[in-house]
């Protein structure tokens, strides 16, 4: 990866399984750099002066024709609005449909033993909750980096990964943007090729990757 920067305005490390979160004001870029390779990083964003508008699967995947997120993909909100905008991605495609694990999910996929997991639903409710976001507030959310075919007769599978380390991807924000992360702790399937790994989240003021 590389990083044309004028000034760095943030630079820190998610551990493997943790969550993270901050405001990416307008213009500003996030660059998600995959350290280890095959790591989910589950993703929500939020208009940071309304809550209320957040990303919305079903009008990003209409506003541009296509499941899954490369460079140009303009994640929208309920109203149809542009929240963030990906301007670079070294990986090339990234989910839109997986969703985010939860003990729920993991116990109905994986058997019971799997009830004490961690996973993403409880790391977007924890850091959501430093904002006054609740469960309702988790709707369908970005899987970056995770391998989720579609086949033609619309099944859907968790895969292994096609990134690899050092990869990143780059959004710049259309307004004042709340980013909430998870990264990834699950070790029930490829997503994050069974061992979860940390992230890098940098952001920069009017950079370009």
């Amino acid at each position: 990866m590389s990083l044309t920067t004028s000034h760095t305005l943030l630079d820190t490390v998610v551990p493997a399984r943790a969550p993270w979160s901050a405001v990416v004001h307008a213009g500003d870029v996030l660059t998600i750099v995959d350290l280890g390779g095959n790591q989910a990083v589950d993703f929500l964003v939020f208009d940071a002066a309304d809550t209320t508008l957040r990303y919305s699967a079903p009008d990003t995947i209409q506003g541009q024709d296509s499941v899954f997120l490369t460079t140009g993909s303009v994640l929208r909100d309920c109203e149809y609005g542009p929240l963030m905008t990906v301007v670079a991605d070294e990986v090339g495609r990234h989910d839109t449909l997986g969703g985010a694990c939860s003990k729920e999910s993991n116990t109905l996929r994986y058997g019971h033993h799997t009830w004490a997991q961690h996973a993403c639903a409880e790391n977007f409710l924890a850091e959501g909750g430093r904002y006054g976001l609740g469960k309702r507030d988790l709707v369908s959310n970005i899987n970056w980096y995770m391998n989720v075919p579609v086949d033609p007769d619309g099944a859907l599978g968790i895969v292994d990964g096609i990134s690899a380390a050092g990869l990143s991807v780059s959004l710049r924000a259309e307004r004042d943007a709340l980013v909430v992360v998870s990264n990834c702790p699950q070790i029930n399937n490829p997503c994050n090729g069974f061992d979860p790994t940390p992230v890098r989240m940098v952001v920069t003021s009017g950079a370009s990757s």
